[in-house]
């Protein structure tokens, strides 16, 4: 899955984003910070038709409100977001994706409803500078207790080894965020 976060981008950040669309991942989680609601709701429509375009899966993060009102049914949020949503609320989205660093978390997610995970950080990033990665054995037991997709994150390369690595762990996949932003 492809993360987004334009202010990595080289170029203007619609531009990326069809970049990154046309080799066509799993999914763009629109995750961007430092926006308002408001900002990020008009950003989201534009990010949401060119993912439409290049028939690639929007995950609109954080603003979940937002989704539902601009009609997107899959969301990615942190565990106390979730933690506070009604169920009836939950049952309008699709696709539910939690970012965890425990295993604890992982098992809480699953049982508040996750469709999916992102395990983190497993390797080295210039995000989380100076925090030491959770690694490799940390996914591989996050991935062992949930029964719902595990996707690695931070520091995920274009790398054949380290995705390799996280299958054997039991995850289905990686997000990467720089490498996504650079192409």
């Amino acid at each position: 899955m492809a993360v987004s976060n334009r202010k990595l981008c080289n170029r203007p950040f619609l531009e990326q984003i069809e970049r990154v669309c046309k080799i066509h991942p799993e999914a763009v989680i629109l995750r961007e910070k430092d926006l308002t609601e408001e900002e990020y709701g008009t950003l989201a429509k534009e990010v949401m038709n060119i993912c439409s375009r290049y028939q690639v899966s929007c995950i609109l993060h954080n603003f979940w409100r937002t989704a539902l009102e601009l009609g997107c049914t899959s969301v990615h949020l942190p565990l106390p977001i979730l933690q506070k949503i009604a169920d009836e609320e939950k049952k309008k989205f699709t696709k539910i994706g939690i970012s965890i660093h425990s295993v604890e978390e992982a098992k809480e997610a699953e049982q508040l409803g996750a469709s999916y995970l992102t395990a983190g950080h497993i390797y080295a990033t210039d995000c989380k500078r100076g925090l030491p990665p959770r690694g490799l054995g940390f996914l591989k037991e996050v991935c062992r207790e949930v029964s719902i997709p595990v996707y690695g994150i931070g520091g995920i390369k274009f790398d054949e080894e380290q995705w390799n690595d996280m299958k054997k762990c039991g995850a289905v996949g990686g997000c990467v965020m720089s490498g996504m932003m650079e192409i």
